[in-house]
């Protein structure tokens, strides 16, 4: 028996069958040669400090930094049954081989390492790598499946990647907290993308616009304009003495220009297209791709590849014909085969397309944003296949009254891949003009306008921003740049909006992302080496160095273990901080079930771990009973003393008043109150 562990219950699913698997059991498929489980995502992570050491359950700067020797992984309770039901299946005297089928990229191979690791299973393991969910591909991948070590790098990487995330992660987010009194998360990728976004914003509120003017010419069929002037008075005489008067061409010149077709999508570019045209957030977009994924009607969407492998030449004109048919166009008659295919390129996975199963699907029923993404795919096949824009560009330059006046056009010579783009273009041609031909003014105006500030980032324009981070500081031929991957960057943008960082603000056509003071001052106190996009670019492109077995997961780990150790070792806290967090939910005290920072809210005092649920409500029957408050002050006593002296409180049962000192006892679940007289 081969034991397949797919990454969801969904892919699990669509493998048994491929593979002809119809008897579902608990937690499983089983067939005469296969058993098909799942995992549920991470299954398990990385165990928290306190696991460590109980001492850390607190947050105290004197523990800082938190370095570790060993690591340790631990279950998340809610997945536990499922794990239980893998650990079964690879312990069964039947199972001689166990096959990692989960996604095919840097997380797949991690959530099952982890698996196998804390399983204690010694078996074989081979790889199932798949970049389309079509029965056929399942079953060929299943045929030709690779040894399990070939993918060690793949899996170190993803270490690394994670033990940084929790050294950076646990170091940083406790030390700025206590710092600064407020809980501030920092992270690896995500405190530098917040950088990039406040620098922008710095920058326009820094921006001071300067007003120009400019004389336009209304000819028969032709505007012509004045260069750029700061006066307004001079520009309006100028207007004053063209009106009525001839205007000579002085030249005409005309450039034959050509755009080549752009490439086929890799997730980020898919993501920032479908944010420009559809509106989708990057998460949105990702999450379509996958359903379209699991449902074998696209490729892998994970991918950073924008090309096909060269063997797969011959079924271009096949992919085409169908994008057409999703499209709902004519197929194109010349194909170029050649420009969607090069293996040199191609990493783990090939460009994004759609995929024959699309034939036999009925596409109406899909969900509209699915629909929508499926089109921008297809379409992005038919634009790579066409031939180039061509076009010719016309600069008219005229005299009139000794001043110099230009007019610009654009006449379309072959569309090529722009029939088949998204938004229309305005290509305005000029009229037929010749050098020293008089034509005369009807009318002169003055234009007024203003320089422009920087535009804020839209999620598409911060993809861009992201990918090519670090581009000056890498060496040319580094095959990984910029923050994070494109498997994780829409869920960078989530965690800093979740976490109130950023904020989403519709804008005219499009949706801009603005920090929040929140995520202003968290930047302002942070130090370039956790705000630097260049310097985790550096850390993305070592990682991809780790997989190819050209550095050692050591060095990395040394590398990241020694910029915490500097961080805490020379940070000093910025002066006048108080300012910067007013407008920021102060933490009251620690919690006294988990230590973690406890925060005031409208109707209360609650614990920052969400899985702790402890909370102090101001509503309280207790203290409503006595006819006193549980205020900011009273809560501060009790988290931080473990009591407070209360001065005439009132007896129900007497009528009068007395003095008694409030005991906080948690038991676990419940805030409870001792009285002492």
């Amino acid at each position: 028996m081969k034991l397949i562990i797919a990454e969801k219950p969904s892919v699990a699913r669509t493998y048994a069958a491929a593979l002809g698997l119809k008897e579902r059991k608990e937690g499983y498929y089983e067939g005469d040669s296969y058993l098909i489980s799942w995992c549920i995502g991470h299954l398990a992570g990385l165990a928290d400090a306190a696991l460590y050491d109980p001492c850390l359950a607190e947050w105290r700067i004197e523990d800082l930094p938190i370095l570790l020797e060993k690591w340790r992984f631990v279950l998340h309770s809610d997945k536990k049954k499922q794990f239980d039901t893998l650990c079964a299946l690879m312990a069964r005297d039947d199972v001689t081989e166990v096959v990692n089928a989960c996604d095919a990229g840097r997380e797949g191979e991690l959530i099952f390492r982890i698996v196998y690791l804390l399983s204690g299973c010694k078996k074989p393991v081979m790889r199932l790598w798949l970049s389309s969910m079509e029965d056929e591909a399942i079953r060929q991948g299943v045929r030709l499946l690779k040894d399990g070590a070939d993918y060690d790098g793949l899996y170190q990487s993803a270490l690394c990647r994670m033990k940084a995330d929790w050294l950076v992660g646990i170091n940083a987010t406790r030390f700025f907290t206590m710092l600064y009194h407020r809980k501030l998360k920092v992270g690896r990728v995500m405190s530098p993308t917040l950088a990039m976004i406040v620098q922008r914003e710095a920058e326009i509120r820094a921006f001071v616009p300067e007003p120009f003017f400019s004389v336009q010419l209304d000819l028969d069929e032709l505007s012509m304009s004045s260069e750029k002037l700061k006066s307004k008075q001079k520009a309006a005489e100028l207007a004053g003495r063209c009106k009525g008067k001839p205007v000579i061409i002085q030249s005409v010149t005309q450039i034959d220009k050509s755009e080549a077709a752009p490439r086929l999508y890799d997730l980020t570019s898919l993501q920032r297209e479908a944010n420009t045209v559809l509106g989708y957030t990057a998460q949105q977009t990702l999450d379509y791709a996958q359903a379209l994924y699991e449902k074998k009607l696209c490729t892998y969407p994970r991918t950073d590849s924008r090309f096909l492998t060269d063997d797969m030449e011959s079924r271009v004109p096949e992919i085409v014909g169908l994008a057409a048919k999703i499209c709902e166009v004519p197929t194109p008659t010349a194909i170029d085969s050649k420009q969607l295919c090069d293996s040199r390129k191609v990493s783990d996975h090939y460009a994004i397309i759609p995929t024959l199963s699309c034939l036999n699907a009925d596409l109406s029923l899909l969900p509209a944003g699915e629909r929508g993404v499926l089109k921008l795919i297809s379409r992005s096949v038919l634009r790579a296949v066409s031939g180039p824009f061509l076009y010719t560009e016309t600069e008219v330059t005229a005299s009139c009254e000794g001043n110099n006046f230009t007019a610009k056009g654009k006449t379309v010579r072959d569309p090529g891949w722009r029939q088949f783009f998204e938004k229309e273009t305005e290509d305005r041609p000029l009229p037929m003009l010749a050098e020293g031909q008089v034509l005369d003014v009807s009318s002169a105006s003055v234009k007024e306008g203003k320089t422009s500030a920087p535009k804020r980032f839209t999620e598409a324009s911060l993809l861009a921003a992201m990918e090519s981070a670090g581009d000056k500081e890498l060496p040319e031929d580094a095959e990984h740049r910029g923050l994070g991957t494109p498997a994780t960057r829409a869920s960078i943008i989530e965690k800093l909006i979740s976490d109130r960082y950023l904020e989403r603000k519709k804008a005219k056509k499009n949706v801009q992302l603005i920090p929040t003071p929140l995520g202003i001052s968290l930047i302002t106190v942070l130090p370039e080496q956790l705000q630097s996009p260049q310097l985790t670019a550096e850390w993305e492109q070592r990682l991809k160095q780790i997989e190819h077995g050209e550095l050692s997961p050591e060095s990395f780990d040394a590398d990241i273990a020694e910029m915490v150790r500097d961080l805490i070792g020379t940070y000093s806290p910025v002066d006048g901080y108080e300012v910067l967090f007013r407008d920021s939910r102060a933490i009251v005290g620690k919690c006294p079930r988990c230590g973690y920072p406890v925060i005031e809210r409208e109707k209360g005092f609650f614990c920052q771990n969400r899985g702790c649920r402890f909370a102090l409500w101001k509503d309280s029957r207790f203290f409503e009973s006595k006819r006193k408050e549980l205020d900011t002050e009273v809560a501060a006593a009790l988290l931080n003393d473990g009591s407070v002296l209360l001065t005439d409180c009132y007896s129900e049962k007497t009528g009068k008043s007395y003095n008694a000192t409030v005991f906080l006892e948690d038991d676990g679940e419940h805030a409870l109150f001792r009285m002492v007289f």
